[in-house]
């Protein structure tokens, strides 16, 4: 089958747009026509190199589809159904899998091999290999994917605002319900306001919190965490987002999670904590960032700092449910989305660079 994708030929240089082959699903496996993808920090850490890895390979993990065909032995999906990927399979029997936890899933590390399960390739241009990310290519019009990573939702949601669950949301509003399980009543600093930053602002307005303040240095997207639930916003270009956030929390706040991954902002969301407060951390660092703080602090308040990888999801599940949050109103995704083509992909990947709010969503 023919499909036009976006390739990463070379580290640090423009994608190129061309049409490649994709493959019948094997066993196991589920070929899906891409409606939507978001594009990722992660993604644009991938084009940077960051993570290295064999080239050329098809980027993109965040996305929805219909399934267009199904190898041997799938179950979960049949031809027809409507999915939203999810970027990180899961094999269902290590330790991680067997306590519930996918997420942290340790069998399957093939899929940072670029390839799938055994070792091979679906896609294919002028003969040769293209390969994968994460196991989930979505910068293309047809994918292949572990059937684990095909997540069936109804037919009446909307695909382009769904393919946002399969990694902001899922990593935000999972961050804020999941992992930290916030309560009616607590106060909340967000720090961040792209995708992942917007998506913990409303898994925190859905969770009750009283107090949400969102911390950006763009007025754009603070004006969109208002819309959204934010009840205080802070431009840290203009404030002291420390002060200014102890100030409105009478000491500090109960939660707050950091959505953008730099050792200064990490910093500040183990700093704003107030008594018994705790951070979250589900912005993705480089390897070598360290942060720091005060064991004296930490313990006389006990405080806590907690990673939150995915949104300490089961996608199975938080999948359906935060689709659901959509459905009844709940969660705004609507606001979220600009959408794309697919030949805009270095366009929008500058744009991510320089901070721009919202997620991009290229609409096939």
């Amino acid at each position: 089958m023919k499909s036009k994708a976006a390739i990463l030929v070379g580290f640090g240089r423009p994608l190129e747009i061309e049409e490649i082959d994709v493959a019948e699903p094997r066993e196991n496996e589920v070929r899906i026509k891409v409606a939507a993808s978001g594009v990722c920090h992660s993604d644009l850490h991938a084009a940077h190199g960051v993570y290295g890895g064999n080239l050329p390979a098809i980027l993109g993990h965040e996305g929805a589809g219909i399934v267009e065909s199904v190898g041997n032995g799938v179950s979960n999906v049949a031809a027809g159904d409507h999915v939203i990927i999810s970027w990180k399979p899961a094999c269902g029997h290590c330790r991680s899998c067997l306590r519930g936890r996918p997420n942290l899933c340790e069998g399957a590390a093939w899929a940072d091999c670029g390839r799938m399960k055994d070792g091979t390739t679906r896609y294919s241009s002028n003969g040769s290999d293209v390969l994968h990310f994460g196991g989930v290519s979505t910068f293309t019009e047809y994918t292949v994917v572990p059937a684990e990573c095909a997540v069936k939702i109804g037919r009446d949601l909307p695909l382009v605002p769904m393919s946002l669950v399969g990694c902001a949301v899922t990593t935000g509003v999972g961050a804020a319900i999941n992992t930290a399980r916030i309560v009616a009543g607590d106060s909340v600093a967000i720090i961040g306001c792209g995708g992942v930053g917007l998506s913990s602002l409303q898994g925190a307005r859905i969770a009750g919190a009283k107090t949400i303040i969102a911390v950006d240095q763009s007025d754009a997207a603070l004006s969109l965490a208002r819309s959204l639930g934010a009840t205080h916003t802070i431009n840290s270009r203009c404030d002291d987002p420390k002060r200014s956030i102890v100030e409105i929390g009478n000491g500090g706040v109960d939660w707050s999670i950091e959505a953008v991954g730099r050792q200064e902002t990490m910093d500040l969301a183990v700093s704003i904590l107030n008594r018994g407060g705790q951070a979250v951390l589900a912005g993705v660092a480089r390897a070598e960032t360290m942060v720091s703080f005060k064991p004296f602090v930490l313990v006389r308040q006990e405080n806590a700092i907690l990673g939150s990888y995915y949104g300490s999801a089961r996608p199975h599940t938080d999948f359906p449910r935060f689709a659901n949050y959509y459905r009844q109103g709940m969660l705004d995704l609507d606001s979220m989305v600009t959408p794309r083509k697919l030949e805009e992909i270095n366009e929008i990947l500058t744009d991510l660079e320089s901070g721009a709010n919202g997620r991009s969503v290229i609409v096939f």
